[in-house]
């Protein structure tokens, strides 16, 4: 027993790197959000806009760029970790498809309703955001499963992931409200592929506001695929292995945006050039955008095998618990503050313009929005370390795995 002990150690210790690693992006998530309800400079102007924004509004925005990709990352990295502990390709396959649609219904379900607080499914479907990508993603991952390596599949979500921005030469129609007709079905098919903004769903359907491209996000899942197979290699072999990919990355990033040609829609320039350099394109992820973020979180895992920090560790553990719980969380701490301080309130039920422009008064500083965000941490952190005990508790129960 204690030689399995001692065996079972490194194992939990690089399990816990990349819990550290997904909850460190979980609670940066949660500010991201908080700052879409709280900062009134947001309603203002988009935090990333250089002719407007400050740079510690910038750089709060920025510092979130990191959340999706590592997320999407990750969640390839442990379908691929499952066929580590013994799972077969069939029965992986089976719960991808399982799993991938499950979240394609929560996204536009469950999670509509803790983002909006409304319920007007006539008018506006919702946004297909981080959870519609991570599910349609992995139910095309589990038609594949079967027939193609981890390596092959990482392969090919690089490929993806290197070469998407040559479709940028084809932009998908961008519909505003009151602005131009509804677009093609072949339109708005494209844009949920390789596209973002409103869209509307037949001739007199709802609006949907896509957000993340499946495409270029189908490629980071492949890539966290491929890169599971690192954790069955020697440790030092794997860390190594990681620190050099990540630096790599860092580097092509740098080295592309230098040149200014590809990799990004958006060229840097003007007087505020270090945050025009970084301030490359989310929607959809352009090369650049996932080169510096991943990058960074590829070394972050090779250092994690030697930090351990528990409260990190175990918002990584339950991360879609944690998400769902976000939304109302930073929406209910707004609602809550701005009651207080006799602010609007309206805004936060509904999409904003859909439902009508922000109130003016609307929103607090960024001093207060950190505030309001270290509030929704706390108020969390309770809830995540009772449903990791419950998980821990009744491995037995399958449908955990879903939650």
């Amino acid at each position: 027993m204690t030689a399995a002990a001692a065996a079972a150690s490194p194992t939990r210790q690089r399990l816990d790197s990349i819990d550290l690693l997904r909850g460190i992006v979980m609670v940066l998530m949660a500010l991201d959000h908080t700052r879409d309800f709280a900062l009134a400079a947001t309603f203002q102007f988009s935090p990333t806009d250089l002719s407007q924004t400050t740079t510690a509004i910038f750089f709060t925005r920025w510092i979130t760029h990191f959340c999706a990709p590592i997320f999407v990352l990750l969640a390839g990295t442990g379908s691929s970790l499952q066929l580590l502990r013994g799972k077969s390709a069939a029965e992986l396959s089976r719960f991808l498809i399982t799993r991938g649609l499950w979240l394609v219904v929560l996204e536009f379900t469950a999670v509509r309703t803790l983002w909006l607080f409304d319920f007007d499914y006539a008018h506006y479907l919702g946004m297909a955001q981080v959870i519609w990508a991570i599910g349609c993603s992995m139910f095309a991952l589990g038609l594949l499963v079967r027939w193609l390596s981890p390596g092959a599949l990482g392969m090919i979500g690089l490929a993806i992931v290197s070469f998407h921005n040559l479709l940028d030469r084809f932009p998908s129609a961008f519909w505003v409200p009151g602005a131009v007709p509804r677009p093609s079905i072949l339109a708005t098919i494209w844009k949920l592929l390789h596209g973002a903004g409103f869209t509307a769903l037949g001739a007199s359907g709802p609006l949907l506001l896509t957000g993340y491209a499946l495409i270029p996000w189908f490629g980071v899942l492949l890539v966290g695929y491929g890169l599971g197979r690192v954790y069955a290699w020697e440790p030092e072999v794997r860390r190594r292995f990681l620190v050099r990919a990540g630096v790599a990355a860092m580097i092509a990033f740098i080295a592309i945006r230098a040149v200014n040609r590809y990799g990004d829609p958006a060229p840097w320039s003007g007087p505020r050039v270090v945050l025009s350099f970084l301030n490359v394109t989310k929607y959809p992820p352009s090369l650049d955008f996932l080169l510096m973020t991943l990058g960074p979180a590829l070394v972050a895992l090779a250092v994690f095998e030697h930090v351990h920090f528990a409260p990190l560790v175990t918002f990584g553990r339950v991360p879609l618990f944690f998400y769902l719980l976000q939304w109302p969380a930073a929406k209910g701490f707004t609602l809550i503050a701005s009651l207080i301080a006799h602010k609007p309130t309206s805004y936060l039920f509904g999409q904003p313009p859909l439902n009508g422009p922000i109130p003016d008064g609307a929103g607090f500083s960024l001093p207060i929005t950190y505030l309001i965000w270290t509030a929704v941490i706390l108020a969390l952190y309770p809830l995540c370390v009772w449903y990791a005990g419950v998980k821990q508790r009744h491995r037995d129960w399958s449908w955990l795995s879903y939650l």
